[in-house]
């Protein structure tokens, strides 16, 4: 089979048993790989009802055809479970080099079932896989893992996918981590694993994938290699995701003091360019220098921030990476915190316990305000001065979250749980489906309202395109290129939230879910501005699978995505009535700059949710997709467990 290595894991970690599936080709060209097909295994092997931390959740990894193969944005995989914030679906990606790894150990994913009386780990090479004892890993963390597994198994190749100390101790956002730097961040996927007492995934092997087209892949890679030099894919490796900070402050969407504002004074000392020019260290030489970028395999873009300095004798280590936007959003900005040096060092802490950035360091903001306000005091912080702008009490707060320790225990819930546990401060609490905001400000991108309210898995930013791509000027210099290939050709004005800008905002969504599903990374393959468009994306697939790929069946598979997600939230008890945004952006009004006086308007965002679903194909008064829209995609099995 080209493409795939036409093999699934499955591990009951129950039994200690190690099952080896061989689906069909229709099941692989229907499924795609990735999030969908870790989301039909999900269906099938977790009862309805399941807690999350139980054992009959499923955990599942899975790759696609495209994985491995020695082009730009490819290596990517995605984790898949019940979520412990929201009781409805969890979905993560994560890239580096494990994902490529897992093909050529000889499998396309891997399906997690039970869970272990004692800490163990799967280690997989050249098809083999056995699980091994863990308890000398239990409580290290990541890097220190990484360190000890590659001496134990004599093999400094190993990639190694694992839990920190707070996956141990599940963390409500706990992550799984990958390279030490590599995350798969959201929706609590690490407690998951670690109610399993799963400590790591270990894969190394020499499989040789056999594309159908070389040269078709080929040609894809020489592109990419030709035009990224002057591109702005090229700006975008040099500062990364941080580069957009000071362009979300100008706009008014930098989120601070836990989202009161869009500016912030100082964004300047928490910037793309200042953590460039000052912390960056290059990976290769081992010199501190403007060349401090890592990559993921194959991919020419090296995005990847690599950091190498101090703070407050505390060493910032290169192994752990160095901060993307929304770390330095929600440990800085959202914090009141303009020392990029606290906020690097906030992101090592979370790479080397395993959380997930956003949510930790937005579960401190919300602490921030309770703090602000007196809803909690020292006698609940352990003495801490919780206030906004203070690095050194938001480092202690977060290693007391990290280890579970003092006022910390709480908020390692997540701020949603926490709230509910102290029984006050949910004015102030910025989350959808228990997940936290990402810091990407629907007051300013109004379309990522009704995305953030309605998407399944919670509030996410990578879920769709964002509203300026789809204003004339962005449109016409850049953007039409790749909108027009999935239909979209009438910009709108930037606020506008009419039919048009709802299926801007359903399209590009998508695109975005089918990238979830190929496994490629929306920051090499979307539907915007980047590198490559849905087209190329048909394109590699086909070059991988030998299968003729259109846009349009690219756009069906993140459609049956999104639908599945739904109906899986639906099963679970979710509907309408989670799929609001928080109340604070509703009754406060932002202050200063760009966006000063913005709030969000409750009739009118009732209204552009009835255009979403009705586009969508959902029942209006519980967001749940139809019979006929589950039928229109081969997924009558999904309506008739739902009843409908």
């Amino acid at each position: 089979m080209h493409g795939f290595t036409g093999k699934i894991l499955h591990v009951d970690l129950t039994s200690k048993s190690l099952d080896i599936e061989e689906p069909t080709k229709d099941f692989y060209r229907y499924y795609m790989g990735g999030s969908l097909m870790g989301l039909y295994y999900l269906w099938k092997n977790t009862p309805a009802g399941t807690d999350p931390l139980a054992p009959e959740n499923t955990l599942v990894f899975a790759c696609s055809a495209a994985t491995g193969l020695p082009v730009s944005g490819q290596s990517r995989c995605t984790v898949t479970c019940k979520s412990p914030s929201s009781g409805g679906v969890a979905d993560s990606q994560a890239g580096g080099f494990w994902p490529k790894e897992l093909k050529y150990a000889g499998f396309d994913g891997i399906v997690v079932k039970g869970a272990s009386d004692s800490p163990v780990y799967l280690y997989i090479k050249d098809g083999k896989p056995e699980l091994k004892d863990a308890s000398h890993l239990w409580g290290k963390q990541t890097f220190e893992v990484d360190t000890i597994l590659q001496d134990e198994l004599k093999d400094k190749k190993i990639e190694i996918a694992q839990i920190g100390p707070a996956g141990e101790k599940m963390a409500n956002f706990a992550a799984i981590i990958n390279m030490s730097n590599r995350a798969w961040g959201r929706t609590g996927v690490g407690a998951v694993m670690g109610s399993k007492k799963l400590k790591a995934i270990v894969v190394r092997g020499n499989l040789k994938l056999n594309p159908a087209n070389k040269a078709g892949i080929a040609a894809l890679s020489k592109r990419g290699a030709k035009e990224f030099p002057g591109s702005d894919m090229e700006e975008f490796g040099r500062y990364g995701t941080p580069g957009v900070v000071m362009p979300q402050h100008a706009d008014g969407g930098l989120p601070t003091r836990n989202w009161d504002a869009g500016v912030m004074a100082e964004a300047e000392m928490i910037s793309g360019e200042r953590l460039y020019d000052e912390i960056l260290r290059d990976a290769e030489s081992g010199k501190q220098d403007k060349k401090g970028r890592d990559t993921c395999y194959a991919c020419i873009v090296r995005c990847k921030r690599v950091v190498d300095s101090e703070w407050n004798g505390n060493k910032l280590m290169h192994e752990y990476g160095g901060p993307e936007y929304e770390t330095i959003a929600t440990f800085g900005s959202y914090c009141g915190i303009s020392d990029l040096h606290a906020v690097t060092y906030a992101n090592q802490l979370c790479n080397a316990y395993g959380v997930d950035t956003i949510s930790c360091g937005a579960t401190i903001s919300w602490a921030m305000e309770c703090f602000e306000n007196g809803v909690i005091t020292t006698e609940d912080t352990g003495g801490i001065e919780l206030n906004y702008g203070n690095a050194e009490a938001m480092i202690e707060m977060l290693k007391q979250t990290l280890n579970r320790e003092g006022f910390g225990d709480v908020l390692a819930d997540g701020s949603a749980k926490a709230a509910d546990r102290l029984g006050k401060g949910h004015e102030y609490l910025l989350t959808i489906k228990g997940q936290e905001l990402p810091a990407h400000m629907p007051q300013v991108k109004r379309s990522l309202g009704v995305i953030y309210a309605t998407n399944p898995f919670g509030a996410d930013h990578q879920s769709s395109e964002h509203d300026p791509m789809y204003t004339k000027p962005y449109y016409d210099s850049v953007y039409h290129k790749f909108l027009n290939q999935i239909g979209l050709n009438k910009p709108q004005p930037s606020k506008a939230m009419n039919p048009e800008k709802i299926e801007f905002a359903l399209k590009t969504q998508y695109t975005y879910s089918a990238a979830d599903t190929v496994s490629v990374c929306q920051f090499v393959y979307g539907p915007g501005w980047q590198m490559y468009g849905p087209q190329d994306m048909a394109d590699l697939v086909s070059a991988a699978t030998g299968w003729d790929v259109t846009v349009d069946e690219i756009q069906e598979v993140g459609r049956r995505r999104l639908n599945l997600m739904r109906a899986l939230n639906a099963r679970e008890g979710l509907s309408r009535d989670q799929d609001t945004l928080p109340k604070k952006l509703f009754k406060k009004a932002l202050e200063g700059g760009a966006s000063d006086g913005i709030a969000i308007e409750d009739e009118e965002f009732q209204n552009e949710l009835n255009m979403y679903y009705e586009q969508a194909g959902w029942d209006v008064a519980t967001g749940v997709p139809s019979r006929e829209t589950l039928m229109s995609m081969d997924m009558g099995w999904a309506a008739d467990d739902l009843g409908i």
